[in-house]
């Protein structure tokens, strides 16, 4: 790489500053990833996501009327979304902007866009990716199967699918005979599905970060296993991404720190608001479900997924304290949906997780330069959507960096 090119930091080494780091190699940076921990570790929302890659995932939390359902989710341990009452005080601004935010179907739809945009042709981008970095395995196109036990339970579900469709999103129905084909393990008391044959998925979500990371390191990037604290500024010009061993002088600073990326927005001049959607998943060595295609299951919401380790159960949406211990009974929420969903499971070697989604209230990841200097850009916030966007958001966050070049900033 030429001394003379820029030098970008950045800062975070999951599935989205690594696709970052690769996207700006590719575009003659030369990069440092920041990152204190093993890339692919535990400690990431990369780790333990549903490992969907789908286009389908336009639909934001936030819809019309969920505002409704408030008292449910202050005091139910066992729906898809809960919130921890005492941290209620803390959560109110989050909560308002979130609520708000699903308030009108025009709110709803033009954040379905701004996903579809990020999200049309991510199992395309990652497929090209998986490639790159020697381990085209772990991307498979199968498709994903979203069941309902009935038609009525479908047509429920209205809204999101109409959502899905203005966005391009193709699917086919699936009843009878060719449900059980397409999920032979299902139990019979779903008989309605939707399979979505553009989704893929992957079958180790850490070992692919992994991956990437070490391509980035081939290509030339240099990976330092130092936290960020902050940024070291002459006016609005980035000289520096401070850390605990000292400054590390740059040209430019990506932040993709997952949820520790609210403190270093405050240091680059931004107060954001993000919270973690703590989720979990439950991951069974011994399970004998085949899963051929991935599997959403509408009662449970969560992402059923033949993994390399065995079989994952994704899901749950947690609001409380970030530095809150893990409330595992959550994660065996997951269990009993699973054996709900397919029987009685071997829980032998059972694996447990928890991360935190970092999450925005609208459900969009904040992709933009930070209001101190346009040298200092973001990405974070991705929510449920970190896997299948982060290639696309690494080409926005390049882009906003050229740009700056091209116009002398």
């Amino acid at each position: 790489m030429p001394a003379h090119a820029p030098h970008t930091v950045v800062i975070g080494a999951g599935i989205v500053g690594a696709c970052c780091a690769l996207e700006l190699l590719a575009r003659g940076h030369r990069v440092t990833l920041l990152e204190p921990h093993a890339p692919g570790g535990e400690q990431a929302a990369s780790y333990g996501n549903g490992a969907w890659i789908s286009p389908a995932s336009v639909v934001p939390m936030s819809l019309p009327g969920l505002w409704r359902r408030l008292p449910s989710y202050l005091f139910s341990s066992t729906s898809p979304l809960t919130i921890h009452w005492r941290a209620l005080p803390r959560l109110a601004p989050w909560l308002w902007r979130f609520f708000w935010a699903g308030a009108s179907l025009a709110k709803v739809q033009r954040t379905a866009q701004a996903l579809s945009a990020l999200l049309h042709d991510a199992p395309q981008r990652h497929a090209a990716l998986a490639s790159a970095a020697n381990v085209p395995h772990l991307i498979k196109a199968s498709g994903l199967i979203y069941a309902y036990p009935d038609r009525a339970a479908f047509e429920a579900d209205a809204l999101a699918w109409q959502l899905r469709a203005n966005n391009g999103v193709a699917w086919n129905l699936l009843t009878g005979e060719a449900l059980r084909r397409a999920a032979p393990d299902l139990l019979p008391h779903y008989g309605f599905g939707v399979r979505v044959s553009a989704g893929a998925h992957c079958t180790n979500p850490g070992a692919y970060v992994a991956a990437l990371v070490a391509l980035a390191l081939q290509n030339g990037a240099v990976l330092a296993a130092q936290s960020a604290t902050g940024f070291c500024f002459e006016g609005a010009q980035l000289k520096a991404v401070t850390t605990l061993d000292g400054d590390l002088p740059c040209d430019h600073a990506v932040v993709a720190a997952g949820i520790h990326s609210k403190a270093l927005a405050r240091a680059a001049g931004d107060a954001v608001c993000l919270e973690s959607e703590r989720g979990y998943h439950v991951e069974l060595p011994q399970a004998s479900i085949q899963l051929p295609t991935p599997i959403m299951p509408s009662d449970g919401k969560m992402a059923n997924t033949r993994c390399e380790y065995g079989v994952r159960a994704a899901g749950q949406v947690e609001l409380c304290a970030v530095d809150a211990p893990p409330n595992w009974a959550s994660a065996k929420v997951l269990l009993h949906h699973l054996e709900q969903s397919y029987g009685p499971q071997n829980t032998q070697g059972m694996r447990l997780w928890m991360g935190h989604r970092p999450s925005t209230p609208h459900g969009l990841p904040m992709i933009q330069a930070s209001s101190r200097s346009p040298q200092v850009v973001y990405a974070f916030g991705h929510g449920h959507v970190g896997l299948a966007a982060a290639p696309a958001t690494a080409q926005r966050v390049a882009a906003l960096f050229s740009h700056n070049e091209v116009n002398g900033v």
